[in-house]
């Protein structure tokens, strides 16, 4: 039977597969400095519009939903590994920051675990997502989807043994050590967070109109 190769290679393109597409070869640390100082700035803002998006407020840990995921997937696929990691890490911490000491979403002390919490579950994510890239639409968003387990994963092995061993999310008196098995019910509540997931068909938009409006693949 005759196989149709330009029909083959078609379907292995990602998202812009109807675009010409073309490339930048040179690596160039200024602005992929640049790059990542934008970028950081795009992710703390998203992880700042958290649950205001719905008019009103959800209880912990829905209130940790924030926009970011739309956007440090979208970079993840457009920008290299640099970028994006980096981008996605002084992000995610700023964003995290401003959230606790400002908005005052958490207890400061929470501070201690959520912030290197978040940069821990969210960094590595880029790097899951960055290595689908060159794959077909369908394997990217699988990848996204694996990246959001991950992140839960972390958020959930963090907090498991903070709540089962400390009384460091107790705040009031006579606050004692949860055990492993209150903990992990405690810590269960971080799986509410693979709602996140639903960011994932709004970063592959990002991507397909990035592609198309100036006509490239990736950025680097």
């Amino acid at each position: 039977m005759n196989q149709d190769p330009e029909g083959s290679a078609q379907n292995s393109l990602p998202l812009s597969a109807s675009a010409p597409i073309r490339r930048e070869i040179q690596a160039n640390p200024v602005l992929d400095i640049a790059r990542i100082g934008a970028f950081s700035a795009l992710v703390a803002v998203g992880t700042i519009i958290s649950n205001v998006l719905f008019g009103i407020t959800l209880p912990f840990p829905l209130g940790e939903i924030t926009a970011a995921p739309a956007f440090y997937l979208a970079l993840a696929v457009l920008f290299s590994r640099k970028v994006s990691f980096w981008s996605t890490a002084i992000g995610s911490a700023i964003g995290e920051t401003i959230n606790i000491f400002v908005f005052g979403e958490a207890p400061s002390i929470f501070a201690l675990t959520f912030i290197p919490g978040i940069v821990l579950a969210r960094a590595p994510e880029v790097l899951i997502v960055h290595r689908f890239r060159e794959k077909t639409r369908r394997l990217l968003a699988t990848g996204m989807v694996l990246a959001t387990v991950y992140e839960t994963a972390v958020f959930f092995l963090i907090d498991w043994p903070v709540y089962s061993f400390t009384a460091f999310y107790c705040t009031g008196p006579g606050c004692s050590s949860s055990g492993l098995v209150q903990g992990f019910w405690l810590a269960s509540l971080d799986f509410a967070t693979l709602i996140d997931i639903v960011w994932i068909p709004v970063a592959l938009v990002l991507i397909l109109a990035a592609q198309r409006t100036y006509r490239v693949q990736h950025f680097d």
